[in-house]
């Protein structure tokens, strides 16, 4: 297989996934639409910033070691099931608390429209989910033609990942800033936050039972 064939069909096939809507969608929608687009934006560099780590571990092989280690596996799927639910409690509860006069600052801190504050969150969220190294342990390799450098190639191929991903979080991210007046509202709000809450606690919920 030529390089440029396994470049196309690599991104075909991380295209569909990337169009298929999921946690990174959810949090990246919410972000954006109330109103935090430096945040949204942040959220985005995170996932592609873990994007980059899955692939590149892939590549070195390391991730390698994740899948055939059922120990190491279930450990980092516990941590995100653990981490998400909490993001799912968190955004849920609040929906149900009555409005109050002051906002409080640790609350102000945890939604700053901040760069570094959406990048830590989509990072950690990236890296807790064992399923994206297992998906790049599975897929990577085929793509690699025989002879091509390993690690090179493994590279390139991530990069055509988070190109089509910073593509598509561009359209996310202006769609959800088109309504986001209309969704900074207080009714509005709730219903977003339980939304993406509940989205968030059913891919904790899978990511749990699953095998």
């Amino acid at each position: 297989m030529a390089i440029s064939t396994a470049l196309w069909s690599f991104a075909l096939v991380v295209g569909l996934l990337t169009l298929t809507p999921g946690l990174d969608t959810a949090l990246i929608l919410r972000t954006a639409g109330l109103g935090r687009r430096t945040r949204a934006w942040g959220v985005v560099l995170g996932i592609q910033t873990g994007t980059l780590i899955w692939g590149a571990l892939t590549s070195l092989g390391v991730t390698a070691l994740l899948t055939a280690s059922h120990v190491a596996y279930e450990i980092l799927r516990w941590a995100g099931v653990a981490y998400l639910l909490w993001m799912a409690v968190r955004m849920i509860r609040d929906t149900f608390r009555q409005e109050r006069p002051t906002i409080d600052p640790a609350e102000a801190r945890a939604g700053a429209d901040t760069l570094v504050g959406g990048w830590r969150q989509g990072t950690v969220t990236n890296l807790l989910n064992p399923k994206m190294g297992v998906f790049y342990v599975a897929v990577l390799p085929q793509f690699i033609p025989a002879g091509a450098p390993h690690f090179s190639m493994g590279l390139l191929l991530t990069v055509v990942h988070i190109v089509l991903g910073l593509i598509w979080s561009g359209v996310l991210i202006a769609s959800a800033t088109a309504l986001s007046a209309w969704l900074r509202k207080p009714g509005a709000r709730k219903i977003l936050d339980r939304v993406t809450g509940t989205v968030i606690g059913v891919f904790a919920l899978r990511l749990g039972l699953s095998d």
